[in-house]
C-alpha cells in the first residue's frame, strides 16, 4: 500500500487506542463458552504459518489462504451466495513496484539535483499515471488543507492547476480541542486526504514533507520497510497522481530562490502565520516499474436464517485474511505473517460460523460470512464486494467487522469502534451489561472517526450500512490499565506490521475464547434483532442509507 501507508501507521496506534478505558468494574459473569478454542488455534496455525509467506495480495500464500477458507466453509455446511454457486468472488487487480532506475530530478535556476528512490524519497503511488518527463512547477501550500469549519484554506491564494503541490504532513498545531481537535489528529492530517484535495484542485502531483520526528533516521528506516511492498489497486481504479514522501535533507532545496527560505517557512509554521506561494523550482519524474495484473478473491458463505422472506435483510460478518507478504528482512526474517493482524480474526470468524451452524441457532436474519482480501491495501476487497455485491445494499442490515482478537488477558469491558453512530452501539451496551461488563467508546482525546475509518467497517459505512468493530477494553482481570497499555505499546513497537507478528508471540487463549464467545453472542443478538437497525440522526452516513433504501439498491 502506498497512499495508505501513513493510514496504516495510524491504524497501529488505533489498535492500542481503541483499547483504552477508564475505571474498574467487577469481573464479568459470563456463560460457559461454547467456542472450541482448539479450532481457533488450528486455523491460526495454518493461516499464519511461514508456508503462506504472509498472505500478500496476489501471491500464492493469499491463494492458499482463500482455498483454505473455502474448504472450511464447505465443511461447516455454509452455502454459496454467488450466482455460479462458487464461494470465491474474483477481483481483477493491478500491482506496481517502482524500480531504483526511476529518475526524479529537482531543478532550480542555478542547479539540478538528481534524487534516489528509497534514499531521498518514497512513492505513495506508482505506475504510468506518475510519469512527468517535462519539468513541472512547484507550489508550496502549507499543510495542504481546506477545512471550512475552522475557517482554514491553504489553497485560497494560489493556483495549483497543472502544478505539483508541496505541503507539510500533519495539520496546524492547536491546544484548542475545537480547532483541529487540539493535540489530536483529524482526518485532514492524513496523506490521502491531502492527495485527494490536491487532485481536486487540479494539481498533477504532491510532495509531503515529514515533520517533528525526534529520531528521523529511525522514522525513515521504518518507512523503508513500509514502502517495500507493492502498490496494489483495483484494476478499475481511478487514476492517481505523482505523490512523494520527501526526505527532510532534500527539503531546503525546494525553497532555493523562493520568496521565503526553508528556515523562514519553518518560522511561519511556529508563529501560526502560514501562507502559500509559488516556488522557483520544478520537478520531473521518469518512473520505471515492475507491474503485473492478477486475480485476487474474496470468500463468501451464507448461513440462512429461519425467515424465508426475501426482503429480510442480511447481517454481514467480515474479516480480512490478507497481510503484507514478504518484505524487507528484520533480524533475518522477511515473512510478515500477520498472526494477530488478522489471521486470528479469520480463525475466530470461522469458529463463529461453525458454532452457529453446529448449534442450529434459530436466526431471524441470514448471516453472510465475508472474508476479504486487500484490506492492507486500502480496504480494496470490501470496497469491491460492496460495488459488486450479490445483494443490494438496502438488504444488508448491518456489518460486524472482526479485525484482531484479545490476546493479553481476559477483560471486563469492550470497546465499540463506531458505537455512537448506530443502534449497533445500543445493542452492544445492553449485551455487555447483561454479561456484567460495560461498553465504552474510543476515549475523547483520541479521534473516534479516525479509529472507525481504519478497517473494513468503514467501507460498509460509506455504503450506508450500519457497522461496528468490537475490541477488548483495558479493564483486564489480571493486568492493571498501565500494564495493559505497556503490553500494547510494546506490541505496536515490536510486532505490528513486522515479521514478529507471528506464531512465536505469547497469546492468552483464555482471552481469545472470551472474545470469540462475546462476538458470537453479539452476532446472534444482531441477527435476531426484531427491528431494522438504524443510523443515529447525527451519523455522517445516514443520507447514503436513506437513498439506497428509497431507490431499492
Amino acid at each position: 500500500m502506498k497512499s495508505f501507508r501513513i493510514r496504516r501507521n495510524f491504524k497501529a496506534v488505533c489498535f492500542a487506542l481503541v483499547l483504552i478505558v477508564f475505571g474498574n468494574q467487577p469481573v464479568n459473569a459470563q456463560k460457559t463458552s461454547i467456542i472450541d478454542t482448539q479450532k481457533v488455534i488450528e486455523h491460526l496455525n495454518y493461516l499464519a504459518d511461514d508456508s503462506l509467506e504472509g498472505r500478500g495480495v496476489g501471491t500464492s500464500g493469499e491463494s492458499l489462504a482463500a482455498d483454505y477458507i473455502v474448504e472450511q466453509l464447505r465443511g461447516i455446511g455454509l452455502q454459496s451466495l454467488m450466482a455460479n454457486n462458487a464461494y470465491k468472488q474474483k477481483i481483477p487487480m493491478h500491482s506496481s513496484m517502482p524500480l531504483s532506475s526511476s529518475k526524479l530530478v529537482l531543478y532550480t535556476k542555478s542547479d539540478t539535483l538528481k534524487l534516489s528512490l528509497n534514499e531521498d524519497y518514497f512513492l505513495y503511488k506508482s505506475g504510468a499515471q506518475t510519469f512527468h518527463p517535462t519539468p513541472v512547477p512547484l507550489v508550496f501550500v502549507g499543510y495542504g488543507i481546506i477545512a471550512p469549519e475552522f475557517d482554514y484554506n491553504d489553497y485560497q491564494t494560489v493556483d495549483v492547476r497543472n502544478k505539483i503541490v508541496v505541503c507539510f504532513d500533519g495539520e496546524p498545531k492547536s491546544s484548542d480541542t475545537h480547532y483541529f481537535a487540539g493535540h489530536e489528529p483529524t482526518v485532514y492530517s492524513t496523506a490521502e486526504a491531502k492527495q485527494r484535495l490536491a487532485i481536486s484542485k487540479g494539481a498533477i502531483g504532491s510532495i509531503i514533507i515529514p515533520l517533528n520526528y525526534k529520531d528521523f533516521n529511525m522514522y525513515w528506516q521504518k518507512q523503508s520497510r513500509v514502502f517495500s511492498f507493492e502498490d496494489v489497486s483495483l484494476a478499475s481504479r481511478v487514476s492517481g497522481h505523482l505523490s512523494l514522501l520527501l526526505h527532510r535533507a532534500i527539503v531546503p532545496s525546494l525553497f532555493k530562490e523562493a520568496p521565503l527560505s526553508w528556515e523562514e517557512v519553518n518560522q511561519l509554521k511556529e508563529d501560526h502565520a502560514m501562507y502559500s506561494f509559488p516556488l522557483n523550482t520544478r520537478l520531473s519524474f521518469r518512473g520505471e516499474f515492475k507491474e503485473r495484473e492478477f486475480i485476487a478473491s474474496n470468500v463468501i458463505g451464507v448461513l440462512h436464517g429461519a425467515e424465508t422472506n426475501l426482503d429480510e435483510p442480511y447481517v454481514v460478518v467480515s474479516s480480512h485474511f490478507d497481510h503484507l507478504g514478504v518484505g524487507l528482512p528484520v533480524k533475518g526474517d522477511s515473512i510478515y505473517n500477520g498472526a494477530i493482524d488478522n489471521a486470528i480474526g479469520v480463525a475466530a470468524t470461522l469458529e463463529i460460523a461453525r458454532t452457529l451452524k453446529r448449534t442450529s441457532r434459530s436466526l431471524l436474519r441470514s448471516v453472510i460470512f465475508l472474508f476479504v482480501t486487500a484490506e492492507e491495501k486500502g480496504l480494496l476487497g470490501s470496497r469491491y464486494y460492496l460495488s459488486h455485491s450479490p445483494l443490494p445494499h438496502y438488504k444488508i442490515a448491518a456489518n460486524i467487522n472482526i479485525d484482531g482478537i484479545a490476546i493479553f488477558d481476559r477483560f471486563n469491558s469492550v470497546v465499540g469502534v463506531g458505537k455512537n453512530y448506530s443502534e449497533l452501539g445500543d445493542i452492544l451496551v445492553a449485551m455487555a451489561e447483561k454479561y456484567g461488563m460495560y461498553a465504552t467508546d474510543v476515549p475523547a482525546q483520541f479521534l473516534s472517526f479516525e479509529s472507525f475509518a481504519r478497517s473494513d467497517q468503514m467501507a460498509f459505512a460509506q455504503a450506508g450500512i450500519p457497522s461496528i468493530l468490537i475490541m477488548d477494553g483495558l479493564d483486564y482481570e489480571n493486568l492493571t490499565t498501565m500494564e495493559g497499555l505497556k503490553r500494547w505499546q510494546n506490541w505496536i513497537d515490536k510486532r505490528y506490521h513486522t515479521p514478529t507478528d507471528d506464531l512465536n508471540q505469547p497469546i492468552d487463549y483464555r482471552a481469545v475464547e472470551q472474545h470469540v464467545q462475546f462476538l458470537y453472542d453479539y452476532i446472534v443478538r444482531v441477527a435476531n434483532h426484531n427491528q431494522s437497525i438504524q443510523w443515529n440522526e447525527d451519523a455522517p452516513f445516514i443520507n447514503i442509507r436513506l437513498q439506497s433504501q428509497a431507490e431499492k439498491r
